[in-house]
């Protein structure tokens, strides 16, 4: 069961990143494009969105939280991975978002934009990828220790949230 589980994660997770990393130079291809190449680039660039990197990322984060429960991982290099996926989820939104006035009359993808994005994107996958493999060891105390102590959170957001009871 677990290998299975780890198998679909690992797969679902190259095809999120390969999605991440190609989709600014997709939306470079819409610099230039006229009527039908732009139509045809911008059904592409959906469908592609829609269809393979966005279910892609609900299995991998959904394979991943089985994961979590049936290994029981709660350890500070584990929780800045979580904190490194939650980044890659910023960075689906901000391009997924940038599929919807991309492809209006008129509009460009600056290539300092895609450099960006596809850095940002590269930068996450790395250190996700460095944190699993390397399963690093942070000894002694460092700054955010207490943050990384399960139910920790929660007792700090009882204060933040308690006027809303």
């Amino acid at each position: 069961m677990i290998i299975a589980l780890k198998s679909i994660h690992v797969i679902a997770i190259a095809l999120w990143s390969a999605g991440l990393l190609s989709l600014p130079f997709l939306y470079r291809q819409r610099n230039g494009a006229s009527d039908k190449a732009l139509h045809r680039i911008h059904a592409f660039t959906r469908r592609f969105y829609v269809v393979a990197i966005s279910p892609a990322a609900f299995l991998a984060i959904g394979t991943g939280t089985a994961l979590i429960f049936y290994r029981e991982t709660f350890t500070t290099w584990f929780s800045l991975k979580l904190l490194a996926v939650a980044l890659m989820m910023v960075i689906h939104v901000l391009l997924g978002l940038r599929i919807l006035s991309l492809f209006e009359e008129g509009k460009r993808y600056p290539g300092w934009l895609a450099g960006t994005m596809t850095s940002c994107a590269a930068l996450v996958i790395t250190a996700i990828l460095t944190l699993v493999l390397g399963k690093p060891e942070f000894v002694g105390q460092e700054p955010f220790h207490d943050l990384f102590e399960p139910g920790h959170l929660a007792e700090m957001a009882d204060g933040l949230i308690s006027w809303m009871r």
